[in-house]
């Protein structure tokens, strides 16, 4: 019997997909979340404190992440009034019909 050496390089490994849960405190955070995004990781956005404090803020901030969103081709959704998700281009988020 015969067999081939492969060499372990040419054997793709599986690609580890990042999902992070991070807190949107202060309009100074978008940065940091659309860089995150823009390095493809799914985020869960908590939302509840600036939303508690000044929701003109946390209006804006959403604004400027969406249009991050909508510039990487990824996702934007809402799931209550605590949290947003947030995906890169690679990922879709199924919102029913």
């Amino acid at each position: 019997d015969e067999f081939i050496e492969i060499d372990e390089s040419l054997v793709s490994q599986p690609t580890k997909i990042s999902i992070r849960v991070e807190s949107l405190n202060d309009y100074s955070d978008t940065d940091r979340i659309q860089q995150l995004l823009r390095e493809g990781n799914i985020i869960f956005l908590r939302i509840k404190e600036l939303r508690k404090r000044d929701l003109s803020e946390l209006k804006r901030a959403v604004e400027k992440i969406k249009r991050t969103c909508v510039a990487v081709n990824g996702d934007i959704v809402g799931v209550n009034e605590d949290f947003i998700i947030l995906t890169p281009n690679f990922a879709r988020i199924y919102k029913g019909k």
